[in-house]
């Protein structure tokens, strides 16, 4: 009996923290590539990064995260939107554009991801 409960707490455990959909995962990967490469600077708590800078900051707060993202949009929230620290959003400038939040800009580059990909 000990070990049909062992077996049970394992497999409930696994589910648990189960790893995210490989589609997930290849949403996320395109997402990071794609602030890595791009021309825009990324603004965070009042100062200016360029992709690279940018992108290991998300990816630090999406190793830190993990466990609470299922889903490509909440990598989005939670990863890129905003600090934890200052509350203050992260905007994006292209150019001379007018500044965009990093969420609106990561969603719409989702959006023609899974365009693209027949998602």
């Amino acid at each position: 009996m000990k070990h049909i409960f062992a077996i049970v707490l394992i497999l409930t455990l696994t589910s648990v923290n189960a790893d995210v959909t490989a589609e997930q995962k290849l949403e996320t990967s395109h997402l990071l590539d794609f602030v890595r490469n791009t021309p825009c600077k990324v603004i965070r708590n009042g100062k200016a990064y360029d992709g690279n800078r940018a992108v290991t900051h998300i990816q630090n707060k999406y190793d830190y995260f993990k466990d609470d993202i299922a889903t490509t949009e909440q990598f989005i929230e939670l990863s890129a939107t905003r600090s934890t620290m200052s509350g203050e959003y992260y905007t994006v400038v292209c150019g001379d554009a007018q500044p965009v939040r990093t969420k609106d800009w990561l969603l719409q580059e989702l959006k023609n991801y899974r365009q693209k990909e027949g998602s």
